[in-house]
């Protein structure tokens, strides 16, 4: 396995997907590789934990 370098599908920003990165979502039986930088998948998960909130 190699580092893969992704473009966020929000910023469009070139992030890498490292090696042991894409060990992790094998290990987790996860399928498909993210298509979001780090910054944005924050971001995105900030926003659902704010809309959860009574």
């Amino acid at each position: 396995m190699a580092d893969k370098t992704i473009v966020c599908k929000d910023c469009g920003t070139e992030f890498t997907f490292t090696e042991s990165e894409q060990e992790f979502y094998k290990e987790k039986g996860f399928d498909n590789e993210p298509q979001r930088c780090a910054e944005c998948r924050r971001a995105r998960k900030q926003q659902r934990n704010n809309g959860n909130r009574y």
